[in-house]
């Protein structure tokens, strides 16, 4: 399976750097099973994640931002379920 991930951010709010920051987090946590990561301009507030063409964070819905473990922990459910994330897992119920 050819697994990618698009972040989509922006240029108008110049966060692009936000979004190459997060990108190379998951590149360095993902390196086994990403095989894509891809930096999507856009303009009007935009900031979302697609995993697989399945869209996992989106500023506008959850009304900020996400924290670095957050994203690797969405990111992960749709690529790669079975990896654990260390101490930045989430903890079981």
């Amino acid at each position: 399976m050819h697994n990618h991930v698009t972040i989509t951010y922006c240029t108008q709010c110049r966060w692009m750097l936000r979004a190459d920051w997060m990108g190379q987090e998951l590149l360095t946590t993902f390196e086994e099973e990403l095989d894509e990561l891809s930096l999507r301009p856009g303009t009007g507030g935009v900031f979302e994640v697609e995993a697989n063409g399945q869209l996992v964070w989106s500023r506008k819905e959850n009304g900020r931002f996400p924290e670095i473990t957050e994203l690797k922990q969405v990111v992960r459910d749709v690529i790669a379920p079975d990896k654990g994330l260390g101490h930045a897992d989430r903890k079981e119920k």
